[in-house]
């Protein structure tokens, strides 16, 4: 089987196309530019175009192998100029979690899929880390990089297969998993959920498409890992590792699956330290950034740092309407808030677009001030990390890149 993949280089989609290939599929595809993913994409010779996405490369490609499946994500429009060479070719297009259904059952491995609205990044490649050191064959995706391992893998042998299930365009609904674990349940995606009943909804039917249901509901004491959203998520991944031991029949104890956890290195975007007292993290949505704000208090205490400087990029406007009575007192404790413009993507055009000083009001926080991704702010950033200050920046968009352009060499 041949399959093309839209938006290849991204961690939705690429961690597909190292899976897929893995499992001996021809993977092909394109991107407008070099994500996250495309280093790993590069080593294992995927042959894809960066660029404009004309249909160009799709149509050289099926004319010299034939693609079976044209693989796009939820943001592809029926006006997507190689969605519509694709439906041209008579090539069957299918969304990434539909073809991942495909390829899990074909495997016919257990399935172990990762759900919430926060912490299902983390619980996913906790659980893809624990497995590597306890010797526990899995296949997997995940919907970030990781610095222990490629993002998407497929093990022949493998009885389980690792998922992390997006609840965005109802993506996940498409799985009967055998052990479903769910992080956290608070209302988003306002685009695709009408009201907070129906996003609860969804959840519910896919806990009742699963064999068993885990919850992230308390922590366990014997997990260290700094920060209390990250023990929960552990909890959690304590939870489905001992099922999947006993499932197995293995010699693997307790006390080395937590060994195990309390060892995570971390992942992608999550909490990840990108320089010195210099950290980027996915967090967009209120609770999570509350989370992740203790997080970073916690590490700034630990390494001896004076407190914790947080840059903020929201992510989606018509988001920001729903969320915004939630920012209340999220940011507190904090030194210094700068506000960015938020990052724009598949609007509501009716609704006006909240500015960063109706943010920091909804906020209640008063160190705060709004920002532009310029000389301003770096030298602003530079300055609170040589007084001995942690830099947060939490960002869905493109302020990571802007943050590591500036910091990774430095």
């Amino acid at each position: 089987m041949n399959i093309y993949i839209s938006g290849i280089c991204g961690t939705g989609m690429g961690p597909l196309a190292l899976m897929a290939a893995d499992a001996g599929l021809g993977v092909y595809g394109s991107d407008l530019k070099e994500g996250a993913v495309y280093p790993e994409l590069v080593k294992r010779n995927v042959k894809m175009n960066i660029g404009p996405q004309d249909g160009k490369f799709l149509r050289k490609i099926h004319q010299e192998v034939g693609i079976d499946y044209f693989v796009h994500s939820s943001a592809i429009t029926d006006e997507n100029i190689e969605y519509q060479t694709a439906r041209e070719l008579d090539i069957k297009t299918s969304k990434r979690d539909e073809l991942s259904n495909v390829l899990i059952e074909k495997q016919g491995a257990k399935l172990v899929a990762i759900a919430g609205t926060h912490g299902k990044t983390t619980t996913v490649s906790m659980l893809i880390w624990a497995c590597r050191q306890l010797s526990i064959l899995t296949s997997y995706i995940v919907g970030t990089t990781l610095p222990f391992a490629p993002s998407g893998h497929y093990e022949a042998k493998a009885r389980y297969f690792i998922y992390e299930a997006d609840e965005y365009d109802r993506n996940f609904l498409h799985f009967r998993p055998w052990i479903a674990g769910i992080t956290t349940v608070t209302f988003d995606h306002p685009d695709i959920y009408k009201d907070e009943a129906d996003y609860k909804a969804a959840f519910a039917k896919f806990e009742s498409q699963s064999e068993k249901v885990l919850y992230a509901d308390k922590i366990d004491e014997r997990l260290t890992l700094t920060g209390e959203a990250k023990r929960l998520d552990a909890t959690l991944a304590l939870q489905i590792l001992c099922e999947l031991v006993k499932d197995s029949n293995l010699n693997i104890s307790e006390e080395q699956i937590i060994e195990a956890l309390n060892n995570f290195p971390g992942s992608g975007r999550r909490f990840e330290k990108i320089a010195d007292s210099i950290y980027s993290d996915y967090a967009h949505h209120p609770e999570e950034i509350a989370a992740t704000v203790e997080l970073a208090k916690a590490e700034a205490a630990k390494l001896s740092l004076n407190g914790v400087v947080v840059v903020y990029e929201p992510h989606q406007n018509s988001r920001q309407h729903q969320v915004l009575d939630k920012y209340q007192g999220v940011f507190n404790g904090l030194a210094k808030l700068y506000m960015l413009p938020t990052f724009l993507t598949r609007e509501d055009e009716s609704l006006p677009v909240l500015t960063p000083t109706d943010l920091i009001k909804a906020s209640g926080f008063e160190n705060a001030e709004p920002a532009k991704l310029d000389n301003k702010l770096l030298n602003e950033i530079k300055k609170w990390r040589d007084d001995d200050y942690l830099i947060l920046l939490m960002s869905a968009g493109p302020a990571d890149k802007w943050l590591r352009n500036n910091f990774i060499s430095a």
